[in-house]
């Protein structure tokens, strides 16, 4: 197990667990020869509330390149260790698919191998396609339909661009295709 954080120190010092990761589970892929990391992490300045965490990648307003991890403060903080720790490592093969491999998926087959792989390697934790933090539940306001195969999940937004991932995997190999992109209907029609 990991150890708990120390009293007055509620939140655990990412970047050390960052790093312990980066050499247990990555092959030190995550950084460059001189130590210096490929990608930034750092806590949430408390608004993400949805999400336990999230890889992001672009550029700033500014046109400066972005590479980071953010964790949610407000999800992750009352847990225990292991729950960070689980968060970090799912973004962190994120960020190894992007980065490294330089592929473009989502949750998908290098995704899922290198997590069978973290989780079979250790036992302090889980890595998880999803996570089952308790989260504040509210009402979906819309439902996604796939037109192939019928399957309704609920959202809070709507979202473009989104595809059906089982149909996606069972039919092109976990990439995305257009013949299965969700169709949304307000919640309150179904």
């Amino acid at each position: 197990m990991l150890a708990e954080p120390l009293a007055g120190v509620p939140l655990a010092p990412l970047l050390p667990l960052f790093h312990r990761f980066n050499r247990e589970h990555f092959e030190g892929s995550l950084s460059q020869a001189d130590g210096t990391s490929l990608v930034s992490v750092r806590w949430s300045d408390g608004r993400m509330r949805r999400s336990a965490g999230l890889y992001r990648y672009g550029h700033d307003r500014s046109g400066a390149a972005i590479s980071e991890i953010v964790l949610s403060r407000p999800l992750l903080e009352p847990l225990p260790l292991e729950a960070t720790a689980s968060t970090l490592c799912h973004e962190m093969i994120h960020a190894w698919v992007h980065r490294v491999l330089q592929a473009d998926e989502v949750h998908g087959p290098h995704f899922r191998a290198r997590m069978a792989a973290i989780n079979g390697a250790q036992r302090e934790f889980v890595v998880s396609v999803r996570h089952r933090f308790p989260v504040p539940a509210q009402p979906p306001r819309w439902l996604a339909r796939c037109p192939s195969c019928g399957l309704v999940s609920p959202y809070r937004r709507r979202r473009q661009g989104v595809a059906c991932r089982l149909c996606c995997e069972r039919f092109h190999g976990g990439r995305w295709h257009a013949r299965y992109q969700l169709v949304f209907e307000p919640a309150s029609a179904a």
